[in-house]
């Protein structure tokens, strides 16, 4: 049985300079930090990083919750990512955004008042 979102990996060849962004953009510290995988708890989540692995956009598209797209898109830019996808309204006030973080890998974003994490269904 499936039972719900733990991980999303993120390819980083440059683990010290993938893990010093990834804090900046989280605002905390991994609490797991080896030479092996980088690991941070975002809202319950683990969002990892790995150094044995080759970045890329396509593929899955995980998609990390905002409260607002337009500051979390502005945030990311300011902080080094590059645009990949606008801000877009994708139906009934859902905005999803993307960018290519520092190291190649794609980085969704979603702005949802209809999702709550803690309602369980």
């Amino acid at each position: 049985m499936i039972l719900g979102l733990r991980s999303v990996i993120y390819p980083a060849p440059d683990l010290a300079r993938a893990k010093a962004w990834y804090a900046q953009v989280l605002g905390c510290a991994p609490y797991f930090d080896q030479p092996f995988y980088v690991g941070f708890n975002v809202g319950g989540f683990e969002l990892g990083l790995l150094p044995d692995a080759v970045p890329g956009i396509t593929g899955a598209r995980p998609l990390w919750g905002v409260a607002d797209a337009d500051a979390a898109l502005a945030r990311l830019l300011a902080l080094g990512a590059t645009a990949l996808a606008p801000v877009t309204d994708v139906g009934d006030g859902i905005r999803v955004a993307a960018v290519t973080d520092p190291f190649g890998n794609r980085f969704g974003i979603i702005e949802n008042p209809h999702f709550d994490p803690t309602k369980l269904a």
